[in-house]
């Protein structure tokens, strides 16, 4: 059985197009440097991870066991407690955040939710699937919480459980929220009954790699991180990873007798494709690889940040950071090069598969235009 030949053309044409439209973007944190063609053998069968990664089911085409090393590779370069953590492969970072989210309700019905107005969009309509009490609170001039805004904050609703959805790299400028100076906020006004979830989507496999460290994972005080799969290490379907402490998990799991499994995900049925995808990543990187990869990133957005510079552009970076800001670019090079674009600043991100050709070829446009 195949395709009439008018329906193979324009598939043909849509192959065409997206291999037009990927090789000029990089105002978005994808990576597109992945070559993953020794798996192609398993789309052919309907891998399936439903229920629990952890607990074997009575249904056996799925990719468990390459799942549960993905998330014990993460779990390690996350710090998480020593046989206190649980986590699976998402749908995204989306996803992620939700799951952290609904750990922190399920523990604390009455706590209030604090999160900063840079916080992806989505987190908004996360809160409101979830009816979850929440304020949000100011940011500082570079896309940082307002740690000064939080305390005044928390210090008038100190009675109600503290639950933070904390940053690891926002989504315009990859501002940081640091976990450390939250948590010592809530130690000043002796909050017991607290959560924190790390939103570290784009940063959470860079992190690990920087010095000094930023103060975001378990060991700063985290108790939920979640991290996007496409983005640094890179996959072509969109995938995550969360992590949480698993007395946490262990408190909100139920049986589900037909799969002979534990239902402790968002999801029923999960994709048994993208694991593989992590599984192959991280065994092909490995730690020393990321490391190398987040360091091409850092020293490509140096050269980009200098090279805007030298044309007049007031382009800046957060410490560490792989996203270039600069004030809003004209349209032309803006749809050129796939830029996100929002309240009047523009954004490049240094993934790992951009090169300084690449920013040559954008800042000579750019130049371009504006002359």
């Amino acid at each position: 059985m195949s395709l009439e030949q008018t329906l193979r053309d324009r598939l043909e044409e849509f192959v065409k197009r997206i291999e037009k439209n990927t090789k000029s973007y990089i105002g978005y944190p994808v990576s597109k440097d992945f070559e993953y063609s020794e798996l192609a053998e398993l789309l052919k069968y309907p891998l399936n991870n439903l229920g629990d990664p952890f607990v074997d089911s009575t249904w056996k085409v799925d990719s468990r066991e390459f799942e549960r090393e993905v998330i014990e590779f993460f779990a390690e370069l996350l710090r998480a407690p020593e046989n206190n953590w649980w986590g699976y492969v998402t749908n995204g970072g989306t996803e992620g955040n939700l799951y952290g989210l609904y750990l922190a309700r399920e523990l604390y019905p009455k706590g209030i939710c604090y999160f900063s107005k840079e916080t992806h969009y989505s987190v908004a309509k996360n809160l409101h699937l979830l009816n979850m009490r929440h304020i949000m609170i100011r940011t500082t001039e570079n896309g940082e919480i307002d740690y000064d805004d939080l305390k005044e904050t928390i210090r008038i609703n100190r009675e109600s459980p503290a639950i933070i959805f904390a940053n690891s790299g926002t989504t315009m400028t990859e501002a940081k929220d640091d976990i450390s100076k939250i948590s010592g906020i809530l130690d000043e006004f002796s909050i017991a009954n607290r959560y924190i979830h790390s939103d570290a989507a784009l940063c959470g496999a860079i992190n690990p790699f920087l010095e000094p460290r930023p103060s975001y994972d378990f060991a700063d005080g985290a108790d939920s991180i979640s991290i996007s799969g496409h983005k640094f290490v890179g996959s072509p379907i969109p995938c995550g990873i969360v992590i949480a402490r698993k007395d946490n998990v262990d408190r909100i799991a139920r049986s589900i007798a037909y799969i002979g499994c534990l239902d402790t995900t968002i999801t029923g049925s999960r994709n048994g494709f993208t694991p593989m995808v992590l599984w192959y990543a991280i065994k092909k990187w490995g730690k020393e690889g990321l490391a190398k990869r987040a360091q091409h990133g850092l020293s490509t957005a140096e050269y980009a940040e200098k090279q805007l510079k030298e044309i007049g552009i007031n382009a800046w970076r957060n410490p560490n950071a792989i996203t270039v800001v600069l004030p809003e670019v004209p349209s032309a090079v803006k749809e050129k090069y796939q830029l996100a674009t929002a309240n009047g600043i523009t954004h490049l991100i240094c993934m790992p598969n951009v090169q300084k050709q690449d920013i040559d070829n954008f800042v000579k446009d750019l130049k371009k235009e504006l002359q």
